[in-house]
């Protein structure tokens, strides 16, 4: 029947039409639909979802930050939460969810050891930069809690990743490292002094692990940058209290810059410090567009 066709086709073509003119914005900004907000990306060990900017035209090439949750939490529910959708559309970049496997990371001192994710944090910038347009030189690594324990240790380890690095609310576990493999860093911290989950003195988890001295952290870096052991003394009522820390530049890569900044908050997050970090990173390394 030589009509049916015809009128299949005219039919598909409707139905296609209507799916798009009703798809969520952030679909449509999901490269040929492979993987993105609803739908994970797979890696070796792992996965990550990924949220485009608003307006972006899928091929110019864009920034990332990598953003990797707290303890039991999830990629997807970093996608759900508005305030990095607004992050991404503001400083136009990719935002970036990795799926910590249990709802954790797996580094030194942490109490569970599920993959390496050293080796997942390669793989997944590797992946990153082949599947999209991603610069791989303007991607900064943040992270909220163990999220933001398993940051510090990139830098330490994997320092060649990623172009700056901001964990919040979250520093090394014991054993401190006496010295990193990595160069000194671009690194922006934040904490708060009333923050009891992850107390910037650290506290011992059960008989076996410890959260590190937030100072005792920063000296590693500042021992390795030739800068003096300094802390900020206090936090403001409201803002932030900030101690800015440049090194002199060794060899290539940029120049080493520590930042602690304190606010009298407890155990938070907020997306304004995220983007406080990538401007100054922006600044810092001299990215103009």
């Amino acid at each position: 029947m030589p009509h049916i066709a015809p009128a299949l086709s005219i039919a598909a073509a409707l139905s296609l039409a209507l799916v798009a003119a009703t798809a969520p914005a952030g679909a449509a900004n999901e490269p040929q639909a492979q993987c993105g907000v609803e739908t994970p990306c797979e890696i070796a060990n792992g996965e990550y979802r990924i949220r485009f900017p608003q307006g972006w035209d899928g091929n110019s090439p864009l920034g990332a930050i990598v953003f990797l949750h707290g303890w039991r939490g999830s990629a997807a529910g970093e996608m759900r939460n508005a305030a990095w959708a607004r992050l991404a559309d503001r400083l136009n970049v990719a935002f970036v969810a990795p799926q910590g496997a249990g709802k954790t990371w797996s580094y030194p001192g942490a109490p569970r050891a599920l993959r390496d994710d050293f080796a997942f944090f390669d793989a997944l910038v590797e992946d990153l930069t082949a599947r999209f347009p991603l610069r791989a030189d303007r991607m900064m690594a943040t992270g909220f809690s163990m999220g933001g324990s398993m940051v510090w240790n990139l830098a330490c380890y994997r320092g060649r990743l990623f172009a700056g690095f901001a964990p919040i609310a979250g520093a090394f576990w014991d054993p401190i490292p006496e010295t990193c493999p990595s160069p000194a860093p671009v690194l922006f911290h934040v904490h708060g002094t009333a923050d009891r989950t992850v107390p910037l003195e650290g506290r011992p988890i059960g008989e076996r692990w410890h959260q590190s001295d937030v100072a005792d952290s920063l000296a590693v870096w500042q021992a390795q940058a030739g800068l003096p052991r300094v802390f900020p003394a206090f936090a403001p009522d409201t803002g932030l209290n900030c101690q800015l820390q440049e090194a002199r530049k060794k060899g290539g890569g940029a120049t080493p810059l520590l930042e602690v900044c304190l606010h009298s908050g407890g155990h938070s997050v907020r997306a304004e410090w995220v983007e406080r970090a990538w401007r100054a990173l922006a600044r810092h390394l001299g990215w103009t567009d």
